[in-house]
């Protein structure tokens, strides 16, 4: 049997989905995690047209979304505004 690694950005065909997406990666792998998967729903959109929206290079882009890569705060909430969705802080559950 054939196996192929598994293409996160074959799937995120909506925000609801990115969303879904991002919030598990970042629960389960911290920022590192949350920064690849970042990069996986920009590619979902095309790399080249998210790097025109953000203002960067799509090479820039790349290196700065990758596991080792440290984006400006500034462009991961210029990325979240191109896949419609939005930053948004909320309590932390405490269990008592």
């Amino acid at each position: 049997m054939k196996t192929e690694p598994y293409n996160a950005s074959e799937y995120i065909d909506s925000p609801e989905m990115a969303a879904a997406y991002l919030a598990v990666a970042l629960e389960e792998n911290g920022i590192d995690g949350f920064l690849v998967a970042l990069g996986e729903v920009a590619k979902a959109k095309g790399m080249t047209h998210v790097s025109k929206e953000v203002g960067t290079g799509r090479q820039s882009l790349y290196k700065s979304l990758s596991e080792n890569g440290n984006p400006q705060f500034e462009t991961i909430m210029k990325l979240l505004a191109t896949f419609d969705l939005k930053f948004e802080v909320v309590p932390q559950c405490r269990q008592a």
